[in-house]
């Protein structure tokens, strides 16, 4: 086996932007979904369709063939979107290292199963959850492979496992930190992109900077009270995964759930702008299923309510909005007994 020891799967803006991270250190894998894909990259040099103007070392090896694979026996690094990585998973699981840690740089929930990515990861390679990390935070694809600074958190049950992908993938601008809480790192990163949809839409609707603070802030309420019913730790909510990610995304135009909602604060439909985006908005997808689960966990999301509502019902973004405000004011502070008492009553949160 000569072939590189670390993999990315799936050739979007984020996966080919770590490859081009790791591969400023190491040679790396890039698994493109077709061979006319891996041969353009190979060609160019450039991932043009989603990274324009990014020059790739030559150490990203581009290939359409899972069975180069076998070779990363180090990390696989799973960067494909939500509503594919059952089936890009179950296509690869065979090929896969049994010494390689796998780590998941992808931010939904499963549709029906409800499941958080290393979830499913682990179930479609019949491979232990404990094989599995997860990346999130604020890591617009455009800005790091500018090489722009960064930060994100490397979360794993076990902080072996956590601690070794970090050192692998660490850079001067790319700052990485570790936690045990991967239920909770999982669900920021699939429930923020719902918020940032929202956001889009009140920015589209001019409802200015202070309208857009409160929605953020409740947004992050909701999020923390699905973490904390599912199990999660709270303070992880409030970290890179959580506040870091939602400023990014509910703040920038780089962010393609934030781009969603000002298209749907235009008028437009979920299905006009679907095929115009550059990329996928995975809040879009991950909508109804954070609503599912919020509905397990008895968790009221009523920002969430209100997007899925605006994606697939046709109510109108300016409706949702002032449907919002209409609300019945409440305590703030309403969750927060609930939440002392459960801590006393398991000591800590742990895994779903």
């Amino acid at each position: 086996m000569d072939g590189p020891r670390v993999a990315v799967v799936g050739a979007g803006a984020w996966g080919t932007t770590l490859a081009r991270l790791i591969a400023r250190s190491e040679p790396v894998t890039l698994l493109c979904h077709s061979p006319e894909t891996a041969a353009r990259i190979a060609a160019t040099g450039r991932n043009e369709a989603r990274l324009p103007g990014v020059d790739l070392p030559a150490t990203v090896v581009p290939t359409a063939d899972p069975a180069t694979l076998r070779d990363a026996i180090d990390l696989v690094v799973f960067a494909t979107p939500s509503a594919h990585l059952r089936a890009m998973v179950e296509t690869v699981g065979p090929f896969l290292s049994p010494e390689a840690d796998l780590l998941s740089v992808v931010k939904g929930l499963e549709q029906g199963t409800l499941l958080r990515m290393s979830l499913v990861i682990a179930g479609a390679a019949g491979v232990p959850v404990g094989r599995i990390a997860a990346l999130s935070g604020p890591n617009l694809a455009a800005e790091v492979a500018r090489n722009l600074p960064a930060s994100a958190v490397i979360a794993a049950g076990d902080l072996g496992l956590a601690e070794r992908v970090a050192a692998r993938l660490a850079r001067r601008r790319f700052r990485l930190y570790v936690n045990e809480d991967i239920l909770g790192v999982e669900l920021c990163g699939a429930t923020k992109n719902v918020v940032a949809i929202a956001a889009g839409a009140a920015d589209g609707l001019g409802f200015g900077d202070n309208g857009k603070a409160g929605l953020l802030t409740r947004g992050l309420a909701e999020m923390t009270r699905l973490g904390i019913a599912a199990g999660a730790n709270p303070l992880t909510f409030a970290g890179l995964a959580g506040m870091g990610d939602l400023i990014a995304t509910c703040g920038s135009r780089l962010s393609r759930n934030h781009r969603l909602g000002e298209e749907l604060a235009k008028g437009r439909t979920w299905a006009e702008i679907e095929a115009t985006l550059p990329g996928v908005a995975e809040g879009a997808y991950t909508v109804r299923a954070a609503l599912a689960l919020a509905e397990r966990y008895g968790v009221e999301m009523p920002i969430a309510r209100e997007v899925e509502r605006a994606l697939f019902e046709g109510k109108s973004v300016q409706r949702c909005l002032v449907d919002l405000l209409a609300r019945e004011s409440k305590d703030e502070l309403a969750d927060y007994g609930r939440w002392v008492a459960r801590f006393e009553e398991d000591g800590e949160p742990g895994p779903d």
